[in-house]
């Protein structure tokens, strides 16, 4: 079941340096918002603090509020693997695991939350591989390594695994970024069929991407050198890039700066 995200407040640091500052945003269930902006203005940051892997880097830390329908993920006692299960994760270049085979590969989420039968992880691969417009193409050689696949379909093959434990949350941070125009656009296809079913967040540098793929756009930009990271605006796609209401949205968007 996908679910709504609610921001409110939200500040993300790296040690004493103020990262992004007072973000509040909603993200509508089923639906892709795109984040775009000019570099270093905090737009993956901002979006792995929707996850809690923020907190991962060395000094990270958040304050805020991040809710996922009416649960709040930085609350005490909130377990942050279990958020990294329903808010999954695709990076900007394609990280198979070297040593597994395509089918360990899309597995792996799995055995680590529970245990399954044989036929019940073969058929939950096959879905998800079919979830992720792969399984005809790789179906005769599962037991082959993932990291021999092509750029497209190792990241093809990381959204699988995403997929495979059923988050309701998919986060993308610029899924395309190291695929060859082809592979951009298998990508692009599968988040339209994927946006069925997950709530879908994706930042992207290539803003025709953000318009051909998602339904709400959020402009992020930087007040100044050493400044933290602002949401500008976040509107429909549509409006956003054909009238923005913000005049530095506008500048971004025409490339006048950025």
């Amino acid at each position: 079941m996908a679910k709504r995200i609610d921001v409110s407040g939200l500040t993300a640091y790296y040690g004493t340096h103020k990262a992004i500052e007072d973000i509040s945003m909603t993200v509508e269930p089923r639906s892709v918002t795109a984040f775009i902006g000019p570099s270093g203005c905090g737009k993956s940051t901002f979006l792995r603090t929707l996850n809690r892997m923020h907190e991962v880097t060395p000094g990270g830390r958040v304050e805020g509020k991040v809710m996922l329908d009416d649960e709040n993920l930085y609350a005490t006692g909130v377990d942050p693997v279990s958020v990294r299960r329903t808010v999954g994760m695709v990076f900007q270049r394609p990280n198979p695991f070297p040593t597994m085979s395509i089918f360990e590969n899309v597995a792996a989420g799995l055995k680590l939350n529970g245990s399954y039968k044989k036929s019940e992880l073969e058929g939950i691969v096959e879905k998800s591989l079919k979830g992720a417009n792969l399984w005809n193409e790789v179906k005769d050689r599962l037991n082959k390594p993932g990291a021999g696949l092509s750029g497209g379909q190792q990241q093809r093959l990381c959204i699988a695994r995403a997929i495979a434990v059923e988050p309701q949350v998919l986060l993308m941070d610029e899924p395309c970024s190291a695929l060859d125009p082809i592979s951009t656009l298998a990508i692009e296809d599968l988040i339209g069929e994927l946006k069925e079913r997950f709530t879908i967040v994706i930042v992207t540098h290539n803003m025709q991407q953000a318009a051909r793929v998602s339904d709400r756009t959020a402009f992020f930009n930087l007040a100044g050198v050493g400044q933290p990271g602002k949401l500008i605006e976040i509107d429909e796609t549509e409006r956003i890039f054909s009238n923005p209401s913000v005049q530095a949205t506008e500048d971004y968007i025409s490339g006048r700066f950025g």
